[in-house]
């Protein structure tokens, strides 16, 4: 199997966490429900929000709420809740693979995003642009741009590797190429340059003029 992303070369690989290097469904699930519970909010008015920052789904869901202590406490039920969190195949070794070459830009908090990596022992990269970082949140592109520019490279030189629909536009906007796995979205569902299962499929190489991609 080829891509046209096997014949380019990237200034980095900037990646999605949730669903993209690591698996936090029924984390998210028993934190979402737990929190729709307490502010009498129909669980399934939440379906079809993965990948968009939990600042926009309150504001979506509870539109005449308290929206600044509804933020703070599904902030809270997420931080405190990490069981059955583990790593997607292939997530710590293309994070491995990459070293400086790799940033994340994840639309939960700096502190939710870190908690969820360590629990999935996953090293935290340099550089991670999380929802405290960000005005507009995916599928604006601001958080793929900001990621690039800290470190310091032009984001259309870029791989965004995601999970989501969300994700993958913000990526688009950003002027980057994007890869998805299939994790929490059907096949169909995702637009990408290139579509594999899982991070198990492919491999990065970084070396001196960039960062390549090979398919197994």
């Amino acid at each position: 199997m080829t891509s046209a992303l096997t014949d380019r070369t990237f200034a980095a690989v900037l990646f999605d966490n949730d669903g993209t290097l690591i698996d936090s469904t029924e984390a998210v699930r028993r934190s979402w429900d737990t929190w729709a519970i307490e502010h009498d909010v129909d669980p399934f008015s939440l379906t079809g929000f993965h990948g968009v920052p939990a600042a926009a789904i309150v504001a979506a869901v509870l539109p005449d709420g308290d929206q600044e202590c509804a933020l703070a406490r599904i902030v809270a039920i997420e931080e405190s809740d990490t069981e059955g969190v583990v790593a997607l195949p292939g997530a710590a070794e293309a994070l491995a693979a990459l070293g400086s070459s790799a940033a994340i830009a994840t639309s939960a908090t700096k502190d939710l995003a870190e908690s969820r990596l360590r629990a999935a022992g996953i090293g935290i990269p340099e550089v991670m642009v999380s929802a405290d970082d960000i005005t507009h949140g995916k599928p604006d592109p601001e958080p793929y741009l900001l990621a690039a520019a800290r470190l310091g490279v032009d984001a259309a030189q870029c791989l965004v590797v995601e999970d989501a629909p969300s994700g993958l536009a913000s990526g688009r906007a950003a002027g980057c190429a994007t890869l998805a796995v299939v994790s929490t979205h059907q096949e169909q569902d995702l637009s990408a340059d290139l579509i594999v299962p899982d991070l198990s499929h492919v491999e990065f190489v970084a070396g001196a003029k960039g960062v390549r991609l090979r398919l197994k």
